[in-house]
């Protein structure tokens, strides 16, 4: 596709709630999927399950630039959601949820409710939160987090290990993926594969950042196994928002998956703006089968290494 059609297919779409098989800044997702992952066998680790995530997944409020998803936080659970980027402002202790400058009209304890909330309703489940501080630079949020968490959810439904869980291990568990210093809460971000070319500055650079998603999507299946890959599809700059990226990038990736449904291979955790119900199912279809099996004990030295590295970079820092 040239980059004048791809442009145009972009900038030709109409203006108001649009609810495609890729793309859906509806209020409801189309259908629903909240206990996909009871089918997945307890003795894979994380780190091979394929899903779908939001970017900025609390970003309903402040104007085109701000926006990045129309379901609320329950909606995108129940429809299949299981990776949340949350960012938090930090002031004297309370933390609230921005994008940027946007207030949210939520706090941190909204979202741990939310979440805790679905998975004593689905145990089956498991949720990785990314945790950011947000609009605010006091590099300090380790305490208010927790402090957070015992009054809103569960301490003993948090995964407490930097280690990548099995299945069996992060059923009902909350996974918090730590973006801020401290001691160990959960793991670490910055432990993860991650491809998140965010800054598109016009849609004149719609394919470049198609091509950054593409060739971590490709390479992801051959990746570290024991390490949990993450791929972005969501950008943003001065003349291009949210929803003008997505309604971009998200048919490519539409038609990438539905190329590839007949290939037993992992793609990690898939993180978007605005996706559809269709597209979070055919990312929840991608879910290993004989691969694992074949090629289990390859799996659990790679696993069992890639625990001790953590380990060992524990002990020296």
């Amino acid at each position: 596709m040239s980059r004048f059609h791809f442009v145009n297919r972009v900038v030709g779409f109409s203006v108001g709630a649009i609810q495609r098989p890729d793309y859906d800044d509806t209020p409801h997702p189309e259908f629903l999927n909240p206990s996909w992952m009871a089918s997945i066998p307890d003795d894979q680790p994380l780190s091979a399950v394929t899903m779908p995530g939001t970017h900025n997944t609390m970003s309903l409020y402040g104007g085109v630039y701000a926006e990045c998803q129309t379901w609320s936080l329950a909606s995108q659970l129940r429809a299949g959601v299981r990776f949340l980027d949350v960012r938090v402002r930090h002031v004297n202790g309370n933390l609230t949820i921005h994008h940027g400058v946007s207030y949210q009209w939520a706090h941190f304890g909204h979202v741990l409710k939310g979440v805790f909330d679905f998975l004593l309703e689905y145990p089956s489940e498991t949720v990785l939160m990314r945790v950011k501080e947000e609009f605010s630079e006091t590099n300090n949020i380790y305490g208010a987090v927790v402090d957070f968490i015992h009054r809103y959810g569960h301490w003993d439904l948090l995964w407490h290990s930097r280690l990548v869980p099995t299945m069996a291990e992060a059923r009902g568990k909350l996974i918090i993926l730590q973006d801020f210093t401290g001691p160990d809460l959960g793991m670490r971000y910055g432990s993860l594969d991650i491809a998140d070319a965010w800054k598109v500055p016009s849609l004149l650079n719609l394919e470049e950042k198609w091509q950054s998603v593409y060739k971590h999507l490709e390479a992801t299946p051959s990746g570290n196994m024991a390490q949990i890959f993450l791929t972005y599809t969501s950008g943003a700059g001065v003349f291009a928002h949210p929803r003008a990226v997505a309604k971009g990038i998200n048919p490519r990736l539409y038609e990438y998956l539905q190329a590839k449904t007949d290939q037993n291979r992992r793609l990690g955790i898939i993180c978007m703006d605005f996706p559809a119900a269709p597209i979070i199912q055919t990312i929840i279809n991608f879910q290993l089968r004989e691969a694992v099996k074949t090629n289990k004990t390859d799996v659990k030295h790679a696993i069992f290494y890639f625990r001790y590295m953590v380990k060992h970079f524990a002990a020296n820092n």
